[in-house]
């Protein structure tokens, strides 16, 4: 086939490219934004430096109505810069663009620390007084004040907040785009399958761990190991860099662990998130009977850290860009015509942007921009299965985001232990579309098998991850700095812990924490992957039990974005996130989703 071919350019998704300059809105530039944005924030000096703490419900609103409409400015602008550089990073012209904008938000909005500190330091009975005014004009920022509060013990002075804040520029920002950098420039060394080989970014290596042939896997491990050596020290160095600089901050603003920040951020008590963390630890034995069984599957006497995703399909197959989404489309249609209408939309305007490309960061995500514009996702699209359900997973957070504009930006965004609840629940609706669809028991099977792999890889892999920065960051706090060596030591035993003696890890395995962006971009995210997961499988099988009178519950979710504490959420869909159990109902429907793997295999006569 040839690079023009339409079946080529259907399976490499070759024109599904976002269009970002409707973020501008017709402006020639984000400087444009920048001089907006630095008009209302000097009139929110004017009118709001030591007046917070006095101001009627009624004032508060308006004040941060002009809050709100500057913030939207900058977000769109930042969204434009970061975009851009994701879509490449090897250009220095995104390069240059991200600092300048990162360089003048933190400029406009320095002067404006005062607003959260005035809050904070308002009485109880005016705060109180604020809340409680019943006027639909404060619904918009109601729980936003209300959960600022939490933050009082942590904040400092005005002068050093506003030196936190400006430094952070060449802090951990920058560490995290050096990253970034680095790691889009990792090529590794990928098998044809004849013989021959060829370069190719990460996330090709990383695709082909999901091959059938063993010795593909192989070669693509070694490619992928033999590609992240090169700058490994360099890596180690920028990790340990952001441990000190987070260690540094939690000191300054008395935050007792390395994770409670990332906690109170998410809206949750440390003894809660741990709750969930030795729930799935202390299931472990899930993954270690998925991975015996998968070995058995594949002919083995023990599987190797890159068989954990090999496929158990009898074919190899590929899916064209335009069948998936039919398939998508579908399947969120057959849940909710609403939803499917939202996912059409993404469909069928430049809001994604697809295809696999040098410079291009890897993995997925989706952007939520600003209230004013649409989310846009970035997907690195080989053709695999893996890949349809991935878009599925996006697009079910490319349509919360879209539903919860109408929160506007102090409310849009859910804490992270709620924003993967619509993404989960759109991967699970997808799969049971797509086995709906399979009539083959072998078929049937693999897309079983995927579905434990991605349930496995989502809650015991992410708390495995957990438990490697908690290892991490620990470390560095009471030892200094740390070695290669000792980063490799504690990926292996938190590794070894969840995979127990069902997988054998390999000496190159040991490095490859080091190509994971969320421990440098966002330190203790990863528990929100299996707090999501847990969640939104409980969600789906409320759904199956209550039926179509369920799905107007699960739009009001959706469109309450964050204006509400996760409980109150959670109470919507009827789940009482109060409950140390319920962590316990969401693991067994992934052991129930294991025995019908199972069944699977045997109906299959692969066991």
């Amino acid at each position: 086939m040839t690079a023009l071919d339409p079946q080529h350019d259907d399976l490499t998704a070759a024109g599904v490219a976002w269009d970002l300059e409707p973020l501008l809105e017709g402006q020639p530039g984000i400087d444009e934004l920048f001089e907006a944005a630095e008009q209302i924030s000097a009139e929110l000096v004017a009118t709001g430096r030591g007046q917070i703490a006095s101001m009627s419900a009624a004032e508060i609103a308006a004040f941060h109505r002009r809050y709100a409409a500057m913030i939207d400015l900058l977000e769109r602008a930042g969204s434009y810069a970061h975009l851009k550089f994701a879509g490449d990073t090897a250009d220095p012209v995104n390069g240059a663009r991200l600092a300048r904008v990162e360089e003048r938000s933190t400029a406009i909005t320095t002067p404006l620390i005062f607003i959260e500190l005035e809050w904070a330091a308002a009485t109880e009975e005016h705060v109180a007084a604020i809340l409680s005014d019943p006027s639909p004009a404060m619904d918009f920022i109601r729980h936003h004040l209300e959960s600022a509060r939490r933050y009082r013990p942590h904040l400092l002075s005005e002068g050093e907040e506003r030196v936190m804040k400006e430094k952070s520029v060449t802090g951990d920002s920058a560490w995290a785009r050096l990253y970034d950098e680095l790691m889009s420039a990792v090529e590794v060394e990928v098998p044809n399958g004849d013989g021959t080989s060829h370069t190719a970014p990460l996330e090709h290596g990383l695709a082909l761990l999901g091959h059938p042939d063993r010795a593909m896997r192989e070669q693509a491990y070694t490619g992928i190991t033999d590609g992240l050596a090169p700058g490994l020290r360099t890596r180690a160095f920028v990790f340990n860099t952001l441990l000190n600089d987070k260690s540094v901050n939690d000191r300054l603003r008395s935050y007792p662990t390395w994770i409670t920040s990332r906690n109170l951020s998410n809206e949750a008590s440390d003894a809660s998130v741990q709750a969930l963390v030795d729930a799935v630890v202390a299931r472990y034995d899930i993954p270690q009977r998925w991975y015996s069984l998968k070995a058995k599957v594949l002919g083995l006497p023990q599987l190797r850290d890159y068989d954990r995703m090999a496929s158990v399909a009898t074919t190899d197959t590929t899916i064209g860009w335009s069948a998936a989404t039919e398939v998508i489309v579908d399947a969120y249609a057959s849940f909710s015509g609403e939803i499917a209408s939202v996912v059409q939309r993404f469909m069928r305007e430049p809001w994604i942007d697809a295809p696999t490309r040098p410079g291009k960061r890897g993995g997925a995500f989706c952007a939520y921009t600003a209230p004013s514009h649409h989310p846009y996702l970035m997907l690195n699209w080989t053709s695999r299965t893996r890949d349809v359900v991935t878009l599925a997973h996006e697009l079910g957070h490319g349509v919360h985001g879209y539903l919860a504009r109408e929160q506007g930006v102090f409310q849009m965004t859910t804490p992270l232990t709620l924003a993967e609840t619509a993404s989960v629940f759109g991967e699970t609706v997808t799969r049971g579309r797509l086995m709906g669809l399979l009539t083959d028991p072998n078929e049937k099977f693999a897309l079983a098998a995927t579905g434990m792999d991605d349930a496995i890889a989502t809650v015991f892999r992410q708390i495995a991850m957990n438990q490697f920065e908690a290892g991490v960051h620990t470390a560095r706090r009471e030892q200094g700095e740390l070695a290669i060596e000792d980063f490799n030591r504690v990926w292996f035993d938190t590794q070894h812990a969840m995979l127990g003696d069902a997988v054998e890890i390999t000496e190159g395995y040991r490095t490859w924490w080091s190509y994971i962006p969320h421990f440098i971009h966002t330190p203790g995210y990863v528990y929100a992957y299996a707090y999501g997961q847990l969640l939104a499988l409980s969600v789906y099988k409320r759904y199956e039990e209550v039926g179509d009178t369920f799905v107007p519950q699960y739009l009001e979710l959706l469109r309450a974005g964050g204006s509400m504490s996760p409980e109150e959420l959670g109470r919507i869909v009827d789940c009482d996130l109060s409950d140390p159990g319920f962590w316990d109902g969401g693991l067994a429907i992934i052991e129930a989703q294991l025995q019908a793997a199972e069944e699977a295999a045997r109906a299959a006569g692969r066991i």
